[in-house]
């Protein structure tokens, strides 16, 4: 306080005024992330008092005796969530690549407004999409395909398709992330310098050449984390993939059976829950919110890696 009074005496108050609301404003974010932590701490003593760390790896679910563990809802969380980024993550740079690099400007326009309303789609309507259009085009025509070819003999595609299943999921995530992967890889493309295509393109190379060899390696940092981004974004969705992956509380091993998130198991029960099994909703939220946190940490380091690796990284 001495010196937020020197400060005004000496005529700086208006940048005194600034540091502070600017160091309230900072402050903010890890008292609210930090309030969150504790009150899903609290609220899930419940539950850690009866099963645990074994709750962690435990496969039972069964309300009826008050047995549950977290491992299926883990486990689904994660494989629906790297599945729909190996089908976003490529479509989602292709896209980026196509705008910024082939696109005429009117098609840029276009596109790229489609992309960005794709993202403005509430999850709801990507849940019924997903339950009354993509699941039945999957069963009838899809899924078929699949089980002709030696596809169908891999024990992920195997067992009966019935629409709601982790499959059906998985590809619904992949639609609701490609607009964010797309949409941030367009603008970190974009961030390139002009005179790297030049250069390239003024040695003899050819469009693709300088794609990978100027325009990548540039912003490879940049696309990673816009890939990342949408994994964490898939691994907290709700509302579609409870709509659509059928929420049985398993250990899949084919992409056809029915699954459950995290996200959606809580979503399903949270209305009706009480006592211990509200409890166990809390800290299966809490080892989402820890899982999604790893998720950053992870992409920074990556992309830590990548920005200081030989051939570099985005540095716009």
């Amino acid at each position: 306080m001495l010196s937020l009074f020197k400060s005004l005496r000496q005529g700086h108050a208006s940048d005194t005024v600034f540091k502070f609301v600017a160091l309230l404003f900072g402050l903010t974010i890890v008292v609210i992330m930090g309030g969150i932590i504790v009150q899903l701490w609290l609220q899930s003593s419940a539950a850690r008092e009866e099963f645990g760390w074994g709750f962690l790896w435990s496969t039972a679910y069964d309300p009826t005796d008050n047995d549950y563990g977290a491992l299926p809802f883990i486990y689904g969380t994660l494989v629906t969530a790297f599945i729909s980024i190996l089908l976003a993550g490529p479509v989602g740079v292709g896209i980026a690549a196509y705008l910024v690099e082939i696109a005429p400007d009117r098609v840029n326009r276009i596109v790229g407004f489609i992309v960005e309303l794709l993202a403005a789609i509430p999850s709801i309507v990507y849940g019924l999409w997903g339950f009354f259009v993509l699941a039945p085009f999957l069963r009838d025509y899809v899924v078929p395909v699949i089980n002709a070819t030696p596809l169908g003999l891999l024990p992920i595609f195997g067992g009966t398709f019935f629409g709601a299943s982790v499959f059906t999921a998985s590809i619904v995530l992949a639609v609701m992330i490609l607009p964010t992967v797309a949409a941030i890889s367009r603008d970190v493309l974009r961030a390139v310098p002009r005179d790297q295509r030049e250069g390239m393109l003024a040695l003899g190379a050819t469009r693709w050449e300088m794609f990978r060899r100027a325009v990548l390696p540039y912003a490879g940092s940049g696309v990673l984390g816009a890939i990342i981004l949408g994994l964490g974004r898939a691994a907290g969705e709700t509302m579609a993939v409870t709509f659509i992956i059928g929420n049985s509380p398993q250990i899949f091993t084919s992409l056809f059976d029915q699954g459950a998130t995290s996200a959606s198991i809580i979503a399903g029960q949270f209305p009706e829950a009480g006592g211990l099994l509200l409890s166990v909703l809390i800290e299966i939220g809490l080892i989402l919110f820890v899982i999604t946190i790893l998720i950053n940490i992870c992409a920074r380091l990556i992309v830590a890696l990548v920005s200081h690796s030989p051939r570099g990284g985005v540095r716009a």
